[in-house]
């Protein structure tokens, strides 16, 4: 598929549209919150604060909340700090949470380089396939390691989002041209 930088914001919008569509069609489940297009740092900050508070008025345990609310800022943050721009500069991803019966589902994604792929698949793979503590351990050490990426990130992200989901951490990547593809990862958060 030859796709230039610029006209990437149509087959996302195909794709962020299957993601909520497939979202919506599993019966029984509450959209909260649905956002296709840029994330400013304001706009993460108001998403992070309107799910909490979303989640207290639902009757939500205050855990579970914060919980939530980790998995946001993270994967918001990630979104931000390491998804590919256009040329025009946007850098375009989604959010989508659901919830049912105090079970909550978010799904989170944004471009990326199909050479992050393989590093990207061998963190998250590594993540669960550990127990909690050993994810807990595996945190510590990185922590202390200070291992950096190019871009200022050691996975610490990825790690704090296992830990606060306590669950699985299902991903996909979309190819989108020969050097970049969409990535997207669903987490789930039992009360």
């Amino acid at each position: 598929m030859s796709l230039a930088k610029n006209d990437l914001k149509p087959i996302l919008k195909v794709i962020y549209e299957k993601l909520l569509k497939d979202f919506q069609k599993t019966e029984g489940f509450e959209l909260m919150v649905s956002h296709f297009g840029e994330f400013s740092q304001d706009l993460v900050n108001s998403l992070s604060e309107g799910s909490e508070y979303s989640m207290l008025n639902k009757g939500a345990k205050k855990s579970l909340t914060k919980r939530m609310f980790s998995v946001l800022i993270e994967g918001l943050q990630n979104l931000r700090l390491h998804g590919e721009r256009d040329n025009s500069g946007r850098q375009i991803g989604h959010l989508l949470i659901t919830e049912k019966k105090g079970t909550y589902f978010v799904s989170i994604g944004n471009v990326c380089k199909i050479s992050s792929k393989k590093g990207l698949e061998t963190l998250l793979e590594k993540l669960n396939a550990m127990s909690n503590q050993d994810v807990k351990d595996y945190f510590m050490m990185v922590l202390s390691n200070g291992i950096m990426s190019d871009k200022g990130g050691a996975g610490l992200g990825f790690i704090t989002i296992k830990l606060k989901s306590e669950s699985k951490l299902i991903y996909s990547f979309e190819p989108l041209n020969d050097n970049l593809c969409y990535f997207s990862i669903h987490i789930s958060l039992l009360p």
